[in-house]
C-alpha cells in the first residue's frame, strides 16, 4: 500500500482528543483519496487484523470529533474525498447531490450558488466546513429537519472488503432511478449505516430543496416562562399542520445570549469603538434587545407569497397572546442596520444595530446560509478567537452534547427540562439549551456542557454532570437520539436483546470487527490479530 498516495500514517493529536477532553490511543491515520484505496485499506486490515475507525472530516464536535470509542484504532479520515460527482448534472429538475464524505456544507453552498442558486439544502449550525455526509449519518438536525432523511442511494465498503450500493444506485450510475429512487427492491441496508459501523461510506445521494419565492424566517419571543408549555403546544401546532416549513430551534437565554454576544461585541468594538467596562454594558444592553425573554423561537416560513402571508397572519394570531413575533427578511435586517448605525451615538440605536449584526448569520442560517458563528462564539468565550473555527478541538473550550430524544408534548418537554436543570444546577453548571422540533411527532434537545479543558477537575466535574443527566433522562424513559464516542460503552445497557441483533447483523457484514468497533456496538468480535498492527504500518 502506498503511503504517499494515502496520507500520513503518523497518529494526530486532532484524532487523539477532542473538545469533549475525551482521549484515546490510536495508531496513526490513513487519509485515502478514493474509493479504491478504501477498499484496499479494507483488505488490508483484514489481513493485519487493524482497527478502522473512520470520520468523513472528524469535526464532530462536542460529541467526539475524530476520537475513537477504543484504543488502538487507525483513523480512516476521508476528508480527501470531497468530490460534488455529478457536479454538472445538477439542476431544477435534477435535485441531488452525489457526494463524498469530504464535501463541506461551505463548498456545496459555493457550488449552487454559483451554478444553481435556484436550490438550496438543509443545512446545520455545526460550521462551514463540516461533512455533510458525516452529520447525516450520525443523525443530525438542519434547519429543515432530520438530515437522515436527505441522504439515500449509499455506497459503501463493507467489512469484507466488498463494494456496495443501497436502493437503485445497484444498477449503475447510468440507470434513470440511480439519483432519484430512495428505496430500491428488498430489504434496506440504509438504516444499518446511519449511525452503524457495518461499512465505510464514500458516497450518497443528498437531497437538494427549490428556492421558494418568498422565503423568511420567523422570530419568537416568549413573554412570561410560565407559559413555556403553551408556547411550545402553539409551534407543534404549527410544525404538524405544516404552516412553518422549518424545524423551529427555541433556545434558553443562555444559549441565545452565547450565540448572540460575540457579534454584538465585535460590532462594539468595530463600529463603537468601545472597550472595557462601557463595552461589556453596551453588550449586555444589547442583549436585552436580542435576548429579551427566556426562551426565543428561530424557524423559517416559504412559499408563494399569498402562502407566505396566510401562515404568518396564522403564526401571529396563535401565538401572539405568549410571544412577542418578529417577521425577518434581509430587506428589513439591512434597512434596520442601515438606520440604527448611522445613528449608534444613541445608546439605544447602537443596542439595536448590534443586535441586528449579530443576528444576520442566525437569520441565514434558517434560510440555507452555513454559517461558522456557533464555534467563533465559543473561541471567543475562551479567549481564543485567534484560531480558526476548524482549529476548534485545539482549543482549551470543553464542550460536551447531551442530546435526549423528546415526545412533541408541550408540558412533557418543559417538566424535564426543569428536571435536567436542577441536575444540572447540583454539579455546579448551567445548561446551554435549544429544543429543536424536528418532526411532526417528536423534539429533540441539544444541551451543551461549557468547561476549561486545562482544568483536570473541570473535566472531570463535566462528565459526572453530562453522566447524571443521561441517566436522569433514562430514568424518565428516554434515551439521547445522538451519543458522544465516551458514552458508547454504555449505549447497549438497555434493550440487550435488540442490540444482540444489531451484532448479528454487523457480524454479517464485518465479521472480524475491524471498522468502529464499539460505536453503537453490542459487544466484541474479533479474531486474534495476526501480528500487532504497531508492525504493519509501514506496510501502508
Amino acid at each position: 500500500m502506498n503511503q504517499s498516495d494515502m496520507g500520513d500514517s503518523r497518529a494526530s493529536p486532532r484524532a487523539q482528543t477532542s473538545t469533549t477532553g475525551h482521549a484515546k490511543s490510536i495508531v496513526g491515520v490513513q487519509q485515502p483519496g478514493s474509493v479504491d484505496e478504501v477498499i484496499e485499506l479494507v483488505h488490508w486490515a483484514r489481513s493485519t487484523g487493524a482497527r478502522l475507525y473512520p470520520v468523513s472530516r472528524g469535526l464532530n464536535w462536542g460529541y467526539g470529533s475524530a476520537t475513537p470509542a477504543t484504543d488502538g484504532c487507525l483513523i480512516v479520515d476521508l476528508s480527501r474525498m470531497n468530490n460534488i460527482r455529478n457536479a454538472e448534472a445538477i439542476n431544477a429538475r435534477n435535485p441531488v447531490a452525489v457526494i463524498e464524505p469530504g464535501v463541506t456544507q461551505a463548498q456545496l453552498y459555493d457550488h449552487l450558488e454559483a451554478h444553481c442558486p435556484s436550490l438550496t439544502f438543509n443545512v446545520t449550525g455545526s460550521g462551514r466546513d463540516t461533512s455533510i455526509l458525516g452529520n447525516a449519518l450520525d443523525r443530525g438536525v438542519g434547519y429543515l429537519g432530520p438530515r437522515k432523511e436527505d441522504v439515500f442511494g449509499l455506497e459503501f465498503v463493507d467489512g469484507q472488503g466488498r463494494l456496495l450500493k443501497t436502493g437503485f444506485r445497484r444498477l449503475g450510475e447510468d440507470s434513470p432511478l440511480a439519483h432519484c429512487h430512495p428505496y430500491g427492491l428488498g430489504p434496506m441496508l440504509d438504516g444499518l449505516l446511519s449511525q452503524g459501523s457495518i461499512g465505510i461510506v464514500t458516497s450518497a445521494c443528498f437531497r437538494l430543496v427549490p428556492r421558494r419565492p418568498r422565503e423568511v424566517a420567523v422570530s419568537l419571543t416568549l413573554r412570561d416562562v410560565e407559559n413555556f408549555s403553551a408556547f411550545l403546544d402553539s409551534l407543534i401546532a404549527l410544525k404538524r399542520e405544516g404552516l412553518m416549513t422549518s424545524v423551529a430551534h427555541i433556545g434558553n437565554r443562555a444559549r441565545t445570549e452565547t450565540t448572540l454576544r460575540y457579534g454584538i461585541t465585535q460590532y462594539l468594538q468595530q463600529r463603537c469603538g468601545l472597550s472595557g467596562r462601557s463595552l461589556s454594558d453596551a453588550a449586555d444592553q444589547a442583549l436585552k434587545v436580542a435576548a429579551r425573554g427566556e426562551w426565543s423561537a428561530l424557524a423559517s416560513v416559504t412559499g408563494n407569497a399569498g402562502q407566505v402571508r396566510a401562515a404568518l397572519k396564522e403564526i401571529r394570531s396563535r401565538t401572539s397572546r405568549l410571544a412577542d413575533v418578529r417577521v425577518v427578511t434581509d430587506k428589513l435586517l439591512d434597512i434596520g442596520y442601515a438606520v440604527t448605525d448611522r445613528l449608534r451615538a444613541w445608546p439605544t440605536c447602537r443596542a439595536t444595530a448590534a443586535a441586528i449584526s449579530a443576528i444576520r448569520p442566525l437569520h441565514g442560517l434558517a434560510l440555507g446560509k452555513p454559517t461558522n458563528v456557533a464555534i467563533e462564539n465559543l473561541l471567543w468565550r475562551g479567549g481564543q478567537e485567534e484560531l480558526a473555527p476548524g482549529a476548534f478541538d485545539e482549543s482549551h473550550c470543553g464542550l460536551l452534547y447531551v442530546s435526549p430524544a423528546l415526545p412533541a408534548d408541550g408540558a412533557f418537554i418543559s417538566r424535564i427540562m426543569a428536571v435536567l436543570n436542577t441536575v444540572a444546577a447540583r454539579h455546579g453548571h448551567k445548561l446551554y439549551t435549544t429544543v429543536n422540533l424536528e418532526t411532526p411527532l417528536s423534539t429533540v434537545a441539544i444541551i451543551n456542557l461549557l468547561f476549561d479543558r486545562r482544568d483536570a477537575q473541570a473535566v472531570a466535574g463535566a462528565h459526572r454532570c453530562a453522566d447524571a443527566l443521561w441517566t436522569c433522562i433514562r430514568e424518565h424513559g428516554l434515551e439521547v437520539y445522538r451519543a458522544r464516542a465516551d458514552m458508547m460503552p454504555g449505549v447497549t445497557d438497555t434493550a440487550p436483546e435488540y442490540w444482540q441483533a444489531i451484532g448479528d447483523l454487523k457480524a454479517a457484514l464485518d465479521p472480524l470487527n475491524i471498522i468502529s468497533p464499539g460505536r453503537y456496538a453490542a459487544r466484541e468480535r474479533r479474531e486474534s490479530l495476526h501480528k500487532p498492527v504497531s508492525q504493519t504500518l509501514d506496510e501502508l
